[in-house]
């Protein structure tokens, strides 16, 4: 089966942009390069430095629409036409999945919980693991936005509670959820492969009596007490009455997949229906979350 490469020429401070817009729509890996020849030298320990002109690589399993939709989806993010800094080709079959594995090493977030690949294992006595390999869809981690949610999870006492994860991907939010005490986990996405990978991961950690999956189509889910959403941030305001609906009085939000610049206009969509709190921030992209105020209807 022949594969789709994607390369994409932006500069430094939009490469998060286009990371989350690939994974968004299933990329098997995605990589960063020199746009120009331009080498980074004597970098600090563990310091993540971009060239000013970036090349980011997605690799795509093959469709026949899979290259417009690249080209649509990019142009809607960017909120313009950069065909002309996009070129799409055609590779024969290898192994990709597999040899990206050989770079992907287990991740902690926050203090107990792991994401651990394939044929690695976690010294750590409290550890709370998630099974995981980079896949076919969204979410193993890597990415800031997944990041930030992952963090508060791990930081929440979730017994008993129940969870949607909106714009579920490969799953590892509401697995997570799962995995830290949530009674019930219910994962929506649009994307059919990605609620196959939610189904797949969940099986590999051992939750799927504990998951129900939802296309958006689908008639809404019972609400819940928290709800996330890691998705971009236009899809977070137009979607607002929705996910506001899906949280259960003083339930929790989280909405991720957010720039810095774009802060206030989703605060504006959700601050009437919930107390939001103060943003937490990193490389560029925001978490917000807050809490849903209690509605006291007057009678006359």
């Amino acid at each position: 089966m022949p594969w789709i490469q994607a390369h994409l020429i932006v500069s430094k401070e939009q490469t998060s942009l286009a990371e989350l817009v690939f994974e968004n729509m299933g990329a098997v890996s995605i990589t960063l390069g020199d746009a120009r020849d331009e080498p980074v030298l004597e970098t600090l320990p563990d310091e993540i430095r971009l060239w000013s002109l970036v090349k980011v690589t997605a690799l795509f399993e093959f469709s026949s629409s899979i290259s417009d939709m690249i080209r649509q989806d990019i142009n809607q993010a960017f909120n313009r036409d950069i065909n002309q800094q996009l070129a799409i080709e055609i590779l024969q079959d290898q192994d990709w999945e597999r040899a990206w594995l050989e770079f992907f090493k287990p991740m902690k977030f926050g203090n107990k919980l792991w994401i651990c690949p394939t044929g690695h294992s976690i010294s750590q006595q409290d550890a709370v693991v998630i099974e995981l390999d980079p896949g076919l869809a969204f979410g193993t981690g890597t990415h800031p936005t997944t990041a930030l949610c992952l963090e508060w999870l791990d930081q929440q006492n979730l017994t008993n509670s129940s969870i949607i994860d909106y714009g579920c991907g490969s799953g590892i939010l509401a697995i997570a959820a799962l995995k830290l005490g949530a009674h019930h986990a219910t994962g929506i996405d649009y994307d059919p492969q990605a609620l196959k990978a939610s189904y797949d991961n969940a099986e590999k950690n051992r939750v799927t009596e504990n998951l129900s999956l939802f296309d958006t189509n689908q008639p809404p889910p019972d609400q819940a007490d928290i709800l996330i959403a890691n998705i971009l941030a236009g899809v977070l305001i137009e979607l607002a009455p929705q996910l506001t609906n899906l949280v259960k009085a003083n339930g929790q939000i989280v909405l991720s997949g957010i720039l810095s610049a774009q802060v206030d206009a989703v605060l504006a969509a959700y601050s009437n229906e919930f107390s939001m709190l103060p943003v937490i921030e990193r490389e560029g992209w925001v978490r917000l979350e807050g809490s849903k105020k209690h509605q006291v209807i007057v009678q006359e």
